[in-house]
């Protein structure tokens, strides 16, 4: 199978979806010729040098359905034309152009599923969308046979909903040596986007009762409502808003962190049953973290006790946790302790095993 040419549709920024550069990066490694596209908004950053080849398309329109339609039909024409042996759909939101082109066409799909695509909270709160996508996954997912998604929890769903058996391919992190510097600050971080549902109006009010910092990595569509917040709670000195964050500058902000963050209000099946990136990556730098005890989370920190969690998320909730977490050392070296073992399993080396096996069985 080494040489086939593989396409990856997504509609992220190429430069900051990690775990499509980890995906790209494993094949072409392995001998696959690969394609990763995505869409060029106006402030999109040059691309940086990778081992695939990334192609982004221009689009007329940034949000709405204008730029799904305007880019689903770019997307089929560029997948028309392009020479490719696979088509890889990445979620729900460029599977219809990939599923056209390769009937047309009679080339292997493969759909990765990042999400619950029609049960993320920004679909279900709004019928004629909800309708649309569900009306797309019904009609697609089950023509993809073959596919993976990021946690046992999604794949059991999809195979109950669409009859699909789908591999499970972590979002883990590339296991690298790792030597935990000695931590000047104890400061808190969140690494991720900044979006509705992330539990900002819980944490950010909780700093109020933590004597550390909070530190913000990302930007998102909840950005300027959470700088609103830290305003109106008093805790502008404590809750530091530092936008967009490259991957290396990222890696050197979560060594050096005490805590990391990774929480999701259950507002939606998808993030229920989710199992976030920056889970991995503070395992991977020998941060415990707060978390959201929901059933992925369980099942890891079940076999490895790395992570304070959680169920009800308020702010009092919060800055309990957080406060035993600073204060108490063993509780916390103990957890630091098993970050260590855990990211020797859940690491990107074991992961890319089922997903070059699934390329392989193409």
């Amino acid at each position: 199978m080494k040489g086939k040419r593989i396409v990856c549709t997504v509609t992220n920024d190429l430069n900051y979806d990690q775990r499509m550069i980890r995906i790209c990066t494993t094949l072409a490694d392995a001998g696959y010729d690969v394609t990763l596209v995505g869409f060029e908004r106006k402030k999109s950053k040059p691309l940086e040098e990778r081992a695939f080849r990334q192609v982004r398309i221009p689009i007329i329109a940034e949000q709405g359905k204008i730029l799904y339609l305007h880019y689903w039909i770019r997307l089929f024409f560029f997948l028309l034309f392009r020479k490719a042996d696979i088509l890889c759909a990445i979620d729900l939101d460029t599977i219809l152009p990939v599923y056209c082109a390769s009937r047309i066409r009679g080339l292997k799909r493969v759909h990765d599923a990042h999400e619950i695509f029609t049960d993320l909270r920004e679909v279900i709160t709004r019928p004629s969308v909800y309708k649309m996508w569900r009306w797309i996954a019904n009609h697609t997912i089950p023509k993809f046979p073959v596919g993976y998604t990021i946690g046992e929890a999604y794949a059991e769903n999809f195979r109950e909903r669409y009859g699909v058996d789908y591999k499970v391919v972590r979002n883990a992190t590339v296991l690298r040596p790792l030597q935990i510097p000695e931590k000047k600050e104890r400061f808190i971080l969140y690494q991720g986007a900044v979006n509705v549902g992330r539990c900002f109006e819980q944490l950010i009010p909780a700093m109020k009762q933590v004597d550390a910092r909070l530190i913000i990595c990302g930007e998102g569509n909840f950005y300027q409502q959470a700088l609103t917040l830290a305003k109106e709670h008093g805790v502008t000195d404590k809750v530091i808003f530092e936008g967009y964050v490259p991957p290396d500058r990222l890696r050197d902000y979560t060594l050096k962190a005490w805590i990391g963050i990774t929480l999701f209000e259950d507002t939606s099946l998808s993030n229920r049953l989710s199992l976030a990136n920056r889970f991995f990556d503070y395992m991977h730098s020998g941060v415990p973290q707060l978390c959201i005890a929901y059933p992925e989370y369980i099942r890891v920190n079940s076999e490895y006790e790395i992570a304070r969690l959680i169920e009800d998320v308020t702010p009092d909730s919060i800055a309990t946790a957080l406060n035993s977490m600073l204060q108490d050392d063993e509780y916390y070296y103990r957890m630091q302790h098993n970050c260590m073992a855990a990211r020797e399993k859940y690491c990107w080396q074991e992961q890319a095993k089922t997903l070059l096996e699934v390329y392989r069985n193409l």
